[in-house]
């Protein structure tokens, strides 16, 4: 299955909005919309997995870090760290977790 990101990319009036982009056993890929001004509090996931920015602007915390989100930074996160991130403008991205 091939899908163009960028034609999914749909931010919402406020919120965050996701798509799955594909799902297995091992392996579940979706999009992110964030709008500006959204949150999502610090938390942990149970599986590995990684970010990888589309457009936008915002600031991802990983372990108390600070990592500037914006287009082609990619992040890599172990299993149950915490983490936390804040869209300063209507932010997109790519969110992978393996099992």
């Amino acid at each position: 299955m091939n899908k163009k990101i960028i034609d999914m990319i749909e931010y919402p009036s406020e919120g965050v909005l996701s798509k799955e982009i594909i799902k297995t056993d091992k392996l579940n890929v979706d999009l992110f919309c964030m709008a500006a001004g959204k949150e999502i509090s610090e938390h942990t996931s149970s599986k590995e997995g990684s970010v990888y920015v589309v457009e936008g602007k915002g600031i991802f915390n990983l372990e108390g870090e600070d990592i500037e989100m914006k287009p082609g930074v990619f992040i890599h996160m172990k299993a149950d760290v915490k983490h936390s991130l804040k869209a300063e403008e209507n932010t997109s991205f790519i969110l992978s977790l393996v099992s």
